[in-house]
Protein backbone atom coordinates (compact mmCIF):
# COMPACT_ATOMS: atom_id res chain seq x y z
CA UNK A 1 0.00 0.00 0.00
CA UNK A 2 1.27 3.29 -0.70
CA UNK A 3 0.61 6.55 0.93
CA UNK A 4 -0.83 9.29 -0.39
CA UNK A 5 -0.27 13.42 0.06
CA UNK A 6 -2.73 13.55 2.65
CA UNK A 7 -2.16 10.02 4.28
CA UNK A 8 0.46 9.68 7.36
CA UNK A 9 1.82 6.38 8.14
CA UNK A 10 0.74 5.75 12.27
CA UNK A 11 1.59 3.23 14.31
CA UNK A 12 -0.38 2.28 17.48
CA UNK A 13 1.56 4.62 20.08
CA UNK A 14 0.76 7.79 17.72
CA UNK A 15 -2.57 6.73 17.83
CA UNK A 16 -2.58 6.79 21.62
CA UNK A 17 -0.86 9.77 21.44
CA UNK A 18 -3.67 11.12 19.31
CA UNK A 19 -6.43 10.07 21.73
CA UNK A 20 -4.66 11.44 24.90
CA UNK A 21 -4.69 14.43 22.99
CA UNK A 22 -7.90 14.19 21.95
CA UNK A 23 -9.59 13.87 25.62
CA UNK A 24 -7.02 16.40 27.17
CA UNK A 25 -4.90 18.94 24.80
CA UNK A 26 -3.04 20.83 27.75
CA UNK A 27 -1.85 17.82 28.55
CA UNK A 28 2.18 17.76 29.14
CA UNK A 29 4.63 15.90 27.47
CA UNK A 30 5.68 13.80 30.31
CA UNK A 31 2.10 13.46 31.25
CA UNK A 32 1.64 12.65 27.67
CA UNK A 33 4.56 10.23 27.94
CA UNK A 34 3.65 8.30 30.89
CA UNK A 35 -0.02 7.91 29.23
CA UNK A 36 0.80 6.50 26.47
CA UNK A 37 3.93 4.16 28.29
CA UNK A 38 7.24 5.49 26.31
CA UNK A 39 9.88 8.04 27.72
CA UNK A 40 9.86 12.17 27.30
CA UNK A 41 11.97 12.14 24.90
CA UNK A 42 10.66 10.06 21.70
CA UNK A 43 7.26 11.14 22.85
CA UNK A 44 8.27 14.86 21.89
CA UNK A 45 10.01 13.60 18.72
CA UNK A 46 6.39 12.20 17.71
CA UNK A 47 4.61 14.52 18.86
CA UNK A 48 7.07 17.13 16.91
CA UNK A 49 6.65 14.60 13.47
CA UNK A 50 2.77 14.49 13.99
CA UNK A 51 2.43 18.64 14.15
CA UNK A 52 4.46 18.51 11.22
CA UNK A 53 2.48 16.20 9.16
CA UNK A 54 -0.40 18.07 9.67
CA UNK A 55 -1.63 15.09 11.34
CA UNK A 56 -1.90 17.24 14.85
CA UNK A 57 -3.13 20.40 13.27
CA UNK A 58 -2.78 22.77 16.29
CA UNK A 59 -4.27 23.67 19.47
CA UNK A 60 -6.98 25.49 20.97
CA UNK A 61 -9.28 26.46 23.41
CA UNK A 62 -13.01 24.94 23.05
CA UNK A 63 -15.02 27.75 23.92
CA UNK A 64 -18.93 27.42 24.54
CA UNK A 65 -20.48 29.31 21.83
CA UNK A 66 -23.99 30.38 23.90
CA UNK A 67 -21.48 31.98 26.63
CA UNK A 68 -20.69 34.77 23.49
CA UNK A 69 -24.13 35.15 22.49
CA UNK A 70 -23.88 33.10 19.45
CA UNK A 71 -26.33 30.04 20.55
CA UNK A 72 -28.17 30.24 16.82
CA UNK A 73 -27.45 27.49 14.72
CA UNK A 74 -28.95 27.01 10.78
CA UNK A 75 -27.74 24.87 8.06
CA UNK A 76 -28.13 26.83 4.73
CA UNK A 77 -27.74 24.17 1.69
CA UNK A 78 -26.54 26.54 -1.41
CA UNK A 79 -27.22 25.78 -4.89
CA UNK A 80 -24.61 27.34 -7.36
CA UNK A 81 -25.57 28.48 -10.98
CA UNK A 82 -21.91 27.34 -11.94
CA UNK A 83 -20.08 24.08 -10.71
CA UNK A 84 -17.25 24.33 -12.66
CA UNK A 85 -14.06 24.15 -11.06
CA UNK A 86 -13.48 27.83 -11.23
CA UNK A 87 -16.38 28.60 -9.95
CA UNK A 88 -16.21 26.01 -7.32
CA UNK A 89 -12.84 27.59 -6.41
CA UNK A 90 -14.08 31.28 -6.13
CA UNK A 91 -17.01 30.62 -3.81
CA UNK A 92 -14.56 28.39 -1.96
CA UNK A 93 -12.36 31.03 -1.18
CA UNK A 94 -15.22 33.70 -0.68
CA UNK A 95 -17.06 31.30 2.09
CA UNK A 96 -13.54 31.04 3.82
CA UNK A 97 -13.94 34.39 4.84
CA UNK A 98 -17.51 34.49 6.23
CA UNK A 99 -17.11 34.21 10.09
CA UNK A 100 -20.21 33.12 10.65
CA UNK A 101 -20.20 29.92 9.06
CA UNK A 102 -18.62 27.65 10.90
CA UNK A 103 -18.54 24.33 8.19
CA UNK A 104 -18.85 24.15 4.79
CA UNK A 105 -19.06 21.23 2.82
CA UNK A 106 -19.45 20.17 -0.44
CA UNK A 107 -22.06 17.91 -1.07
CA UNK A 108 -23.46 14.95 -3.72
CA UNK A 109 -26.67 15.96 -3.63
CA UNK A 110 -29.43 18.22 -5.39
CA UNK A 111 -27.77 20.94 -4.08
CA UNK A 112 -24.04 21.51 -3.91
CA UNK A 113 -22.84 22.80 -0.31
CA UNK A 114 -24.20 22.36 3.51
CA UNK A 115 -22.76 25.20 5.93
CA UNK A 116 -23.32 25.78 9.46
CA UNK A 117 -23.91 28.83 10.00
CA UNK A 118 -23.81 30.11 14.31
CA UNK A 119 -25.06 33.47 14.98
CA UNK A 120 -26.66 35.46 17.77
CA UNK A 121 -30.34 34.97 16.58
CA UNK A 122 -32.60 34.39 13.49
CA UNK A 123 -32.54 38.14 12.91
CA UNK A 124 -28.96 37.70 12.76
CA UNK A 125 -28.69 34.79 10.84
CA UNK A 126 -31.60 36.42 8.14
CA UNK A 127 -28.64 39.53 7.74
CA UNK A 128 -25.84 36.87 6.76
CA UNK A 129 -28.09 35.07 4.71
CA UNK A 130 -29.28 37.88 2.78
CA UNK A 131 -26.37 40.32 2.93
CA UNK A 132 -23.33 37.32 2.73
CA UNK A 133 -24.32 33.97 1.93
CA UNK A 134 -26.57 35.00 -1.38
CA UNK A 135 -24.19 37.64 -2.23
CA UNK A 136 -21.44 34.59 -2.64
CA UNK A 137 -19.74 34.19 -6.14
CA UNK A 138 -22.38 32.18 -8.07
CA UNK A 139 -25.49 31.20 -5.59
CA UNK A 140 -28.27 30.53 -7.09
CA UNK A 141 -30.85 29.50 -4.57
CA UNK A 142 -30.41 28.83 -0.55
CA UNK A 143 -32.30 26.38 1.95
CA UNK A 144 -32.61 26.78 5.15
CA UNK A 145 -32.62 24.32 8.70
CA UNK A 146 -33.07 25.74 11.66
CA UNK A 147 -31.52 23.80 14.69
CA UNK A 148 -33.81 24.02 17.49
CA UNK A 149 -31.78 21.62 20.16
CA UNK A 150 -27.78 20.30 19.58
CA UNK A 151 -27.86 17.00 21.31
CA UNK A 152 -24.17 15.91 19.99
CA UNK A 153 -21.33 17.96 18.76
CA UNK A 154 -17.72 17.16 17.99
CA UNK A 155 -16.48 18.97 21.10
CA UNK A 156 -19.40 17.36 23.50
Amino acid sequence: MTLTDKEVDLDRTDRKIIAALREDGRMTVTDLAREVGISKTPCQVRLRRLLESGVIRGFRAVVDPASLGLDHVAYTEVKLSDTREQALSEFNAAVRRLPEVEECHMIASSFDYLLKVRTADIRRYRIVLGEKISSLPHVSSTSTFVAMETVKDANS
